[in-house]
């Protein structure tokens, strides 16, 4: 949180910003307690993984919170194109600092709370990890989730065409180590918005084009394309997690495709996070320059002006 120290004071000033900030430091302090205790003692350790289930349940808003923050922000002082990079800088950092904290402190919360240790419904899932992730199974959870809502706000939807590859196993289902809540969300937030833009494009038709979905897996890499999808810069962050990404191609008049990449093999998901140092403390302190290319107008040139020599 040293970071946030280098945003603008105005906007730290803000209630919202203000109440994340004394979310964290809460939650610092509660871990602190722990720090000279014994492991060992199952009081503390019973006592350590309480601390940890209240601090992910005084964590979850932090999202929209800090939504509120930027725009109880922008109402009383505006924008300006300097402060919205650094701010754009800092937020894509702090949540993906954010997901790998509550990578750690829902893993542990799995593992060690509650007296069921097996997932009935997964038994071979090591907390939030699923050595055997079943990609179509996490793709059809979250089309119908995204179906229901889209049903009961438009009262109708479109289906899905969902296709599957499996490059060395031909016909084989597509199963991948890794964290599936994440892999939900992704998927979750393009179908909603896959589906929001295909009911809003088509109005009041009866029939909807299908959204289409190809999910294929190569000897490195996991691909999943999806059809009409706009996706989310959180979904992004997910994704780049673990040393994937999410892309969007769009073609105007036709739709967006966007394309989940995810690493296949489990030695190289390796944990993508920001380090708080020099370069960073630079980032924020470096002031941007005019640009050096040039912006053609949009409004026709009127070649009657020109007069020549």
């Amino acid at each position: 949180m040293k970071e946030i120290n280098l945003l603008p004071d105005n906007l730290l000033g803000t209630p919202s910003v203000r109440l994340v900030q004394s979310w964290y430091l809460q939650s610092l302090q509660d871990i602190i307690e722990f720090k000279h205790k014994d492991a060992e003692d199952e009081k503390v350790a019973y006592d350590f993984t309480g601390a940890v289930i209240k601090i992910l349940n005084r964590h979850n808003d932090v999202v929209p919170t800090m939504a509120q923050g930027l725009v109880e922000y922008k109402e009383a002082y505006g924008t300006d194109p300097i402060v919205s990079q650094n701010v754009q800088y800092f937020l894509d950092r702090f949540y993906m600092s954010r997901i790998s904290i509550r990578m750690l402190l829902n893993q542990h919360s799995l593992l060690f709370a509650g007296k069921v240790k097996v997932n009935p419904a997964h038994p071979k899932q090591i907390g939030s990890i699923d050595p055997h992730c079943r990609v179509t199974d996490v793709v059809m959870d979250a089309y119908e989730n995204a179906r229901s809502l889209c049903d009961r706000y438009y009262m109708n939807s479109p289906e899905l065409q969902l296709e599957e590859f499996h490059i060395k196993e031909d016909g084989s289902p597509v199963n991948v180590v890794y964290v599936p809540s994440h892999l939900y969300h992704m998927v979750f937030e393009l179908f909603k918005n896959a589906m929001r833009a295909t009911m809003e494009l088509y109005g009041d038709s009866t029939e909807y084009p299908p959204i289409r979905a190809r999910i294929a897996l190569g000897s490195e890499d996991l691909t999943i394309k999806a059809g009409y999808g706009y996706g989310l810069p959180i979904s992004r962050l997910y994704a780049r997690y673990f040393q994937g990404d999410l892309k969007l191609y769009s073609l105007e008049g036709y739709g967006t495709d966007a394309v989940i990449y995810i690493r296949a093999l489990s030695t190289e998901s390796i944990e993508r996070l920001p380090v708080y140092n020099k370069s960073a403390w630079k980032h924020y302190k470096t002031f941007h320059e005019a640009d050096d290319w040039c912006v053609p107008s949009k409004e026709p040139k009127d070649m009657t002006t020109f007069r020549s020599s």
